[in-house]
């Protein structure tokens, strides 16, 4: 007779409940974003006009490319093989990604736009600032777990755990991103 497996949801319970959290919170940001588009729709199109399309589609593509990175590494870990060329990359594409928005937020600011342009900007430069600051502590977090792979740790213990819930935020923090490229960059 077989005893049936026990199947776990992935990570930490906690890592669950900080994801349900993040996500609620940037949903009623996004929720504001959208009443206020409302009230002032041409304000809103001219000034997503503004932005470049090719930074937005660029990004997008980074941030999935490195998901898929982090994907890898759960993968790897589950597999007790090599995390850390994984890891790497999925941090390689988060810092890229950063060094992208920084070059676009400098592009704004010297094109004139800031937070107090109008309220599609302070939209632009809250909500994605706030993402990238995600980006950034996620690219902390990785580095981490990137050196503890460098050091074989994860050949030798039980830290699947730790990279799944590594995965999980990063998943979040690309999903975020999915929400936003649309939202800002392409709704008319």
């Amino acid at each position: 007779m077989c005893t049936p497996q026990v199947r776990r949801l992935p990570g930490l319970e906690g890592i669950w409940v900080f994801v349900g959290l993040d996500m609620m919170i940037f949903a009623l940001l996004f929720g504001s974003f959208m009443v206020e588009r409302l009230k002032n729709p041409d304000t809103f199109e001219a000034s997503r006009q503004a932005l470049n399309l090719h930074f937005g589609g660029g990004n997008t593509l980074i941030l999935l490319t490195s998901s898929w990175c982090m994907v890898r590494a759960v993968q790897a870990a589950r597999r007790r093989a090599a995390v850390g060329p994984w890891l790497a990359a999925a941090l390689a594409g988060g810092i890229a990604f950063g060094i992208s928005k920084v070059v676009e937020y400098m592009g704004k600011i010297q094109a004139g736009y800031t937070m107090l342009t109008n309220d599609f900007f302070m939209f632009y430069f809250a909500l994605t600032g706030i993402h990238l600051l995600h980006v950034v502590a996620g690219c902390v977090a990785l580095a981490v777990f990137w050196a503890h792979a460098r050091a074989g740790t994860y050949a030798r213990d039980s830290s699947l755990v730790g990279i799944e819930s590594m995965g999980i935020y990063w998943h979040m923090v690309d999903l975020l991103w999915i929400i936003l490229f649309p939202l800002l960059y392409l709704m008319r």
